[in-house]
């Protein structure tokens, strides 16, 4: 009976280890091809998509990505889904140039880094289930869609930096959470996860650049 347990807790932590690698050697090759696409995009300085286009590809190729995530066109489609987000970020990275700003893009992208090493590093060597996030996440994306939504009324300076702040803190309590969920064997197809984190760090790139783009013009 010990033998059987053993084995089975074997396998299972075998599993975790595979799903977990899988993640984050896709999740650095999707970082790779967004970092190509948005170099493209800015280099020929293509258009920005626009809000409505920028959202149906968003959700569409996630809800793609989804759908297929346990077949093999994942893949393809997780490399479109991120494909896409790096072409949307083309014009806003040439705005920053532009502007004379290219050491806070440096600044946002090393930020990001480091907030994604903090985070994913924490959890893997504590091993702390951080399932209890899960509410708190749906409480802060309740209030960061009220925010949005009353944002694109209001067009309050101080209120678009609250929502960048919102952003980074629900950014990163996600990756705490996805990478517990994967350590934990609650989730266990790793095309999803490397949706999921890659998604955060887009989130708390996107809001580091408002928040430093800000206080460089200040």
């Amino acid at each position: 009976m010990d033998r059987i347990v053993s084995s089975t807790r074997g396998a299972s932590l075998l599993s975790t280890h595979r799903v977990l690698r899988n993640t984050y050697f896709l999740l650095g090759m999707t970082l790779a091809f967004s970092a190509l696409t948005a170099t493209l995009s800015t280099v020929f300085a293509l258009p920005a998509p626009g809000l409505i286009l920028m959202l149906v590809g968003f959700y569409g190729l996630m809800f793609l990505t989804y759908r297929l995530a346990n077949s093999p066109m994942g893949i393809l489609a997780a490399f479109a889904f991120t494909g896409f987000l790096g072409y949307c970020l083309g014009p806003i990275l040439n705005s920053f140039l532009s502007a004379g700003m290219g050491d806070v893009i440096a600044l946002a992208l090393g930020g990001t880094a480091l907030v994604f090493f903090c985070c994913s590093a924490y959890v893997l060597t504590t091993r702390k289930d951080m399932s209890f996030l899960g509410g708190m996440m749906m409480a802060g994306f309740v209030v960061l869609l009220v925010a949005v939504i009353a944002n694109l009324f209001l067009q309050l300076p101080a209120l678009q930096l609250a929502i960048s702040v919102l952003f980074i803190l629900f950014s990163s309590a996600a990756i705490l959470w996805e990478t517990s969920n994967i350590i934990h064997g609650g989730e266990t197809n790793y095309i999803r996860a490397t949706v999921s984190l890659y998604v955060s760090l887009y989130n708390i790139f996107i809001s580091l650049l408002s928040l430093l783009g800000f206080a460089r013009n200040d």
